[in-house]
């Protein structure tokens, strides 16, 4: 429970059908007064549901596996997806740990996700679905899972919030932000642990210097903004980032293209190793038809059946076949 208005109704939810439950807030970091706010507001909902609620103290296992790999990530030049990292190793790994100790039988989340038992499924209200984040879970503890949100639409589940004297303040209050410890942008977090203001080239897809910009920890693929071209009559778009020069290669749109993928650390919800389905290369992008292959070392070449642009280093390619989630991998070009 995160004191948030989708995990509120979902402790609801459960209740009144039937399940004994338990509410347990995550401290993920140490940001001053954060938890305190949150934590009242998880105990104002277990206080009104009659449950238990505790705070799940997960800031160290947190930092060494989200955190930090967030930071190191654009240092590298890479574009970092916290939330499937998290989902994986903290939400779903370490959460279910506790689970076990506490003998739970299941674990519910306020996700706008479904699931067949075997399979994660896409949920009913497609403009909430996270089910792009859940691609790394372990699909073994996919049966003792729970979405009672899976069904609803976003709208509904505030209108049902509203209805409830106790809860209606959950219904009108800010949705918290995609990335839970940024609050502004990724670059202030980056501020606190490495230089990012390094005056740097521009570069155009033969080496030529054709320009300057303010760092290369302040551009991600694709960002067609914040540096300067020297003449330029047509929008220039990152095409790589080189952080060992501090160096950006920018390139038209067209040029951006991309129409093979390779992925490491792939997870898949089924032991196929070649197989068609769609795939998405962003949260928010369209889906496009392709062929996974599926290499010895636990990688995969994805072949797209039209091209796709913006495709980084350090996001996730996500397969799906129909509103099925298959798994994915990690996107290393």
């Amino acid at each position: 429970m995160s004191g948030g208005v989708d995990s509120t109704v979902t402790a609801k939810l459960l209740q009144d059908a039937g399940y004994e439950v338990e509410g347990v807030y995550m401290k993920l970091h140490d940001k001053p007064g954060y938890h305190e706010a949150n934590f009242a507001k998880v105990q104002h909902v277990a206080d009104y549901l009659g449950i238990r609620a505790t705070m799940l103290d997960l800031s160290e296992d947190f930092d060494e596996a989200v955190y930090r790999p967030f930071v190191e990530g654009y240092k590298k030049g890479l574009t970092p997806n916290p939330c499937a990292n998290c989902n994986r190793l903290i939400k779903f790994g370490k959460m279910m740990e506790h689970a076990d100790r506490v003998g739970a039988d299941f674990m519910a989340t306020g996700h706008y996700v479904r699931h067949d038992g075997e399979y994660i499924i896409e949920a009913s209200d497609e403009t909430k679905d996270q089910s792009y984040f859940l691609f790394d879970i372990d699909k073994r503890i996919i049966p003792r899972l729970l979405f009672p949100l899976g069904e609803w639409r976003k709208e509904d589940v505030k209108a049902y919030a509203a209805t409830i004297e106790a809860l209606k303040d959950f219904a009108t209050q800010k949705e918290s932000s995609e990335i839970c410890f940024v609050e502004t942008t990724y670059i202030d977090i980056l501020k606190e642990h490495t230089e990012v203001e390094m005056p740097g080239e521009v570069l155009d897809t033969e080496g030529n210097v054709i320009g300057h910009h303010k760092g290369y920890m302040h551009y991600t693929i694709g960002k067609r903004r914040g540096f300067f071209v020297r003449g330029a009559h047509e929008p220039h778009y990152v095409k790589e980032i080189r952080p060992e020069t501090n160096q950006i290669v920018v390139s038209r749109h067209a040029d951006l293209e991309v129409r093979r993928i390779t992925l490491e650390r792939v997870n898949l919800m089924n032991g196929r190793k070649s197989f068609s389905c769609d795939v998405k290369v962003r949260y928010r992008t369209k889906r496009v038809a392709c062929r996974v292959e599926v290499t010895e070392e636990g990688g995969a070449t994805v072949e797209l059946e039209e091209p796709v642009f913006g495709v980084a280093a350090g996001q996730a390619a996500v397969f799906y076949e129909g509103n099925r989630l298959l798994g994915g991998g990690w996107i290393t070009g």
